[in-house]
């Protein structure tokens, strides 16, 4: 979280900037040790623009001394409401008092460089650049994306890199336009209109490119990553004409639960939409919309992201959303190569355990090789085994010819859809089914999609929500994934893409939700109470085990223990200690009967459905995730290309085949109900119940 600024000089740090002809004063990390020291250089200006709705240009001209102790403004937002992530991560009042951060509509485009201490220009260590999600709120200067800790881990595992967020413009601010903004663009001799919010973070990698070296970073040798809206961006750039025809500013990707936007208006449709905006504000020219106070444009332009403006996105971006060809392609590869895949189960043969709080995902787990095989879905098999050779340990580079088709690692979270959880809550049975066959305007293809997800106007009301929010979560997150990452593949080769699935409980509320993963991976958000009241082991060391009978471990044996935790800087400091599996897997056999089946005990049903992640379950998550992602931005092969990489559930971490990923996700419901559907009107129905009932027949 932000940090005060320093009142003495001892946490102070100065990088002197040949390029730029200025000294930077940064602060010393509160994570930084004398044998981990850690640097950070907060709301460095990175770019700026001449008007409202006007491109943005890299910044370069800088005083002699330039102080980066605080975090710089961010864009305009509706103050005093959650952000999505606070509320997920449970984040109190007293972690998030004293840490809102400044607006400033002009002064927005900053950046946060987190490095390790004691680089030189001729260091060349690698960057990642978090590009940030929460659509038309959020910044990348929020305290849970400090890169401290992801710095920390880079430099404890002898993979040190340089971790970038920054802030942007979102909202109406950011992706405004129409057709009297093309012409003010095109006079100004600007290519292209809109998407604003995409062309600073374009300026942001610019500036990377030309300025990281004096910081100890390689220009050469960038990562981007992203969660929800901020995966959709890099998807966006890697679709971009200039990725495509000029040298790329990024040399990597890690999508994470991208919410796609496979359909986008073009510049008449934006026109429409923001003629309503302009009509409500009762104006008629550029100039008088310049000149409107932002506090009134703030929330105006919620739904509004990027546009088909003929110039950013490359020519024929549009075939790597023809979901129906890449996941025929993939289906017939899995043919091939998969002789039984596990199906998901029917929801009449459902048991009372498929009221998990994880949606009823098919998930499939094996914790040790004591077979312990357990599904949260009735009627999925346990795994075969069979002999093989040992897990693959990936440490070879990875190949690239082709610059402008970058390595990727996409996936998303098992109950992705639960982002819009609180709009989905107003939605009746009933009201369900009248939406979904007005926008299907089929009675067959709505049945069907009906059928797939057990939606009736008989739905009992405890059950209509979570079964929407399985169809949100497939239709604007899990499916496209899993279609742009066949067609990613097949662009490819067949090469440089490397799917996971994140099943792992995320620690405030115990179930997968989306950005869970982000509190694993950025390790700033302090654990609950409940973590440690659960770490009682007295263990050495724990590894899966491969659906093959071999073993995974962790590439680091150890496991820390987080507390206690430092509350006002929201971040881990603590001991470690070594558990291992005994302790958890006596803990799982407990709550199976002797055919290999769980209990139905109200007592330990609850346990299993609600389970706490203790610390150590964090930890061994943590580290897998962090490990991967710093192999990756090295240049390493991550993990098998022929293999799906799965975090959790309850710290199940490895690497699997592509059968156990079908078990995990409704890939046979995809092909047969979405797929027929076709991409525009999966994409609108997932649109539509996602905003909730309208304020008429809807709600009724």
């Amino acid at each position: 979280m932000p940090v005060p600024e320093p009142t003495t000089n001892a946490s102070l740090v100065r990088l002197h900037h040949l390029g730029l002809g200025t000294t930077f004063c940064g602060v010393e990390h509160h994570l930084s040790t004398p044998a981990a020291p850690i640097h950070q250089y907060r709301g460095i200006k990175y770019a700026a623009f001449p008007a409202r709705f006007r491109q943005s240009k890299v910044f370069n001209e800088y005083p002699s001394v330039t102080f980066a102790t605080m975090h710089g403004p961010i864009c305009p937002q509706k103050r005093n409401i959650k952000l999505s992530e606070e509320t997920f991560f449970g984040i109190t009042p007293n972690l998030s008092a004293g840490t809102e951060l400044q607006q400033d509509e002009f002064e927005c485009l900053n950046l946060n460089i987190t490095c390790p201490g004691g680089l030189t220009p001729n260091s060349r260590v690698p960057v990642m650049l978090w590009i940030h999600g929460g659509g038309d709120r959020g910044s990348g200067s929020e305290w849970y994306f400090d890169g401290g800790a992801l710095v920390r881990k880079s430099i404890e595992c002898n993979k040190p890199v340089i971790v970038v967020t920054f802030n942007f413009r979102l909202g109406l601010l950011g992706f405004a336009t129409n057709s009297l903004i093309r012409e003010d663009n095109r006079t100004a001799g600007e290519k292209g209109t809109g998407n604003y919010g995409l062309r600073d973070q374009r300026s942001a990698m610019e500036w990377i490119r030309r300025y990281i070296m004096e910081f100890g970073g390689d220009p050469a040798n960038v990562t981007l990553f992203g969660s929800g809206s901020g995966a959709a961006d890099i998807v966006l750039h890697l679709l971009s004409r200039a990725n495509e025809e000029q040298t790329p500013l990024f040399h990597r990707s890690v999508i994470q639960s991208a919410i796609f936007e496979p359909i986008l208006p073009d510049v008449g449709s934006a026109t429409w939409t923001l003629s309503r905006v302009m009509s409500a504000l009762k104006i008629t020219t550029i100039d008088k919309f310049r000149e409107i106070e932002v506090e009134k444009l703030v929330g105006l332009g919620q739904n509004l992201r990027a546009v088909d403006d003929g110039v950013f996105l490359s020519d024929g971006w549009e075939k790597y959303f023809h979901f129906e060809a890449a996941a025929n392609s993939h289906a017939k590869h899995a043919h091939q190569h998969h002789k039984s895949i596990v199906e998901r189960p029917s929801r009449s043969a459902a048991s009372p355990l498929s009221a998990s709080p994880h949606l009823r995902p098919p998930l499939i787990q094996t914790l040790s090789n004591r077979s312990i095989s357990r599904s949260r879905n009735v009627g999925a098999k346990s795994r075969s085994r069979s002999a093989r050779p040992p897990p693959h340990h990936p440490s070879r580079p990875i190949l690239c010819a082709d610059p402008s088709r970058q390595p990727l690692i996409i996936g998303d979270n098992s109950s992705d859809g639960t982002m819009w959880s609180r709009q989905i809550s107003l939605w009746t049975a009933a009201s369900v089914v009248r939406r979904l066959k007005a926008i299907c305007q089929n009675l067959s293809k709505a049945s069907g999609l009906l059928r797939a997800y057990d939606i009736s106007s008989s739905t009992q009301a405890e059950e209509i929500i979570d079964r929407v929010t399985e169809l949100v979560g497939d239709s604007r997150v899990a499916w496209p994934t899993h279609c742009f990452a066949e067609a990613a593949r097949k662009e490819r080769g067949g090469r440089n893409v490397w799917r996971y699935v994140f099943d792992q409980e995320g620690p405030s509320r115990g179930v997968p939700h989306h950005a869970a993963d982000i509190m694993y991976l950025f390790d700033t958000v302090p654990l609950p109470e409940s973590a440690f009241a659960c770490a009682d082991f007295d263990t050495d060391t724990f590894s899966d085990e491969e659906e093959d009978g071999s073993l995974v471990t962790s590439l680091n044996g150890t496991v820390p223990t987080p507390p206690p935790v430092d509350v006002a800087l929201g971040a881990h400091i603590g001991a470690v200690s070594d558990m291992t599996a005994t302790a958890i897997i006596e803990k799982c056999a407990a709550l199976q009967d002797d055919d290999g089946m769980r209990t139905a005990s109200p007592s330990t049903d609850d346990e299993w459905l609600t389970a706490n992640v203790d610390v150590y379950t964090y930890a061994r998550v943590r580290d897998a995730l962090q490990e991967r992602w710093l192999a990756f931005a090295h240049g390493e092969a991550p993990w098998r290309e022929d293999r799906v990489f799965v975090f959790g559930p309850e710290g199940e971490t490895g690497e699997r085949s592509d059968a156990i990923f079908a078990g995990r996700r409704r890939r046979h419901m995809w092909r047969e109900v979405l797929e027929p559907l076709g991409a525009h009107l999966v994409q609108k129905c997932g649109v539509e119940l996602s905003r909730g009932p309208a304020l008429g027949a809807d709600r009724g």
